[in-house]
């Protein structure tokens, strides 16, 4: 049995666990450091630099190995251009969701496969089992980091290659395990946001890439009460960097971005976290992937996300038809986002998902 597995190792606690988790089982193993974004090493946002000598140092203290594999052109094609083309549609796609299917779990899986390895490790916290021949991914053992959301587009070949170690702990057991066993990083801040925007305001880097086009904000009555920078910078829900007064004006209650319109380059924004037209009873989404190979069936109670932090929602795939499903959703469902993700799950058992087209009243 080849019992060599190659490890993402990207300078955070949870690869660096990963990787010694499967040292003192007695694997093989290798660690690889992606570099998947080089535009601004020099930037005060980018912390590529310090993550590869923190990856290094892990590497050189639990005794592995570690490669450098620059995966920046690949990740630019599959993933940043994509992202770049959603936002000009006047969508939210989520590069994460993308990252994962094309450079973690295909490139980088490739790329470990030539370097000998029978299978690559991830520091996601998620799980996967094989019953009757398929592979299943299924959530996380701590429901506050579960990230099968980002994961539900792998299919059976990636899955029946990939090891997720962390699955069955909680994120405070791996920044035990960290400590007890030296590792430097063991309280070292999470990574949030977008991987090549990191902690830089979202619409300064944006700029960069999208002509800013000003425009109104108008709200439910048609009055302009703003001017914004385009609306391709904003998203359904969004609360933040509106500059119109927040909640000074009206009734009283912070505005949100409640739709926009990309014909006539106006964002229209109301009042109010529960906003009527913020919920929705269902979704249409397309490009549909089952992990399973197929579709379920119809009319049976699943339960879904249309957004990572969000707890599930009870659910029906009310149609399917050539990769495109409505969704009915048992409650109404807060700021359904076009080009985000909706994740359908069986109990824990993530069954797959698709990009949301519209939201349905």
């Amino acid at each position: 049995m080849n019992k060599h597995i190659v490890v993402g190792l990207s300078g955070g606690v949870d690869s660096a666990v990963t990787a010694w988790l499967l040292k003192d089982k007695g694997f093989k193993v290798t660690g690889l450091f992606m570099k998947n974004w080089e535009d601004e090493d020099d930037d005060e946002f980018c912390t590529s630099k310090q993550d590869l000598i923190d990856a290094v140092s892990v590497s050189e203290k639990i005794g592995i190995d570690i490669e450098v594999v620059n995966f920046a052109k690949e990740y630019k094609e599959k993933v940043f251009s994509l992202f770049i083309s959603g936002l000009e549609k006047g969508i939210t796609p989520n590069p994460d969701i993308l990252c994962n299917s094309e450079i973690k779990f295909e490139a980088f899986l490739n790329h470990a496969i030539k370097m000998g390895a029978s299978k690559i490790a991830t520091g996601h916290y998620a799980n996967v089992f094989e019953k009757n021949g398929l592979h299943f991914l299924s959530k996380g053992f701590d429901g506050t980091k579960d990230q099968s959301y980002f994961l539900h587009r792998l299919n059976q070949s990636q899955l029946a290659k990939s090891v997720f170690p962390l699955g069955g702990l909680l994120k405070s057991d791996v920044r035990d395990l960290a400590k007890k066993h030296s590792l430097h990083n063991h309280d070292r801040k999470d990574s949030t946001g977008i991987c090549f925007i990191g902690e830089r305001p979202f619409a300064d880097f944006i700029s960069q890439y999208i002509k800013k086009t000003p425009g109104s904000i108008i709200n439910e009555d048609g009055k302009e009460i703003g001017k914004h920078n385009g609306v391709n910078f904003y998203t359904i829900g969004q609360r933040q960097g509106l500059n119109i007064g927040g909640t000074k004006t009206g009734n009283g209650l912070p505005w949100f971005v409640l739709d926009k319109n990309n014909k006539n380059n106006t964002l229209l924004v109301g009042q109010g976290h529960d906003h009527p037209l913020l919920q929705s009873d269902g979704l249409s989404a397309n490009d549909m992937h089952w992990i399973s190979g197929k579709p379920p069936r119809l009319n049976w109670v699943y339960s879904a996300k249309t957004r990572y932090r969000q707890m599930d929602a009870p659910c029906e795939i009310d149609s399917y038809v050539k990769d495109n499903c409505s969704i009915m959703f048992g409650q109404k469902q807060w700021a359904i986002t076009p080009g985000q993700s909706v994740v359908i799950y069986e109990s824990n058992v993530c069954l797959g998902g698709g990009y949301i087209k519209k939201a349905i009243s």
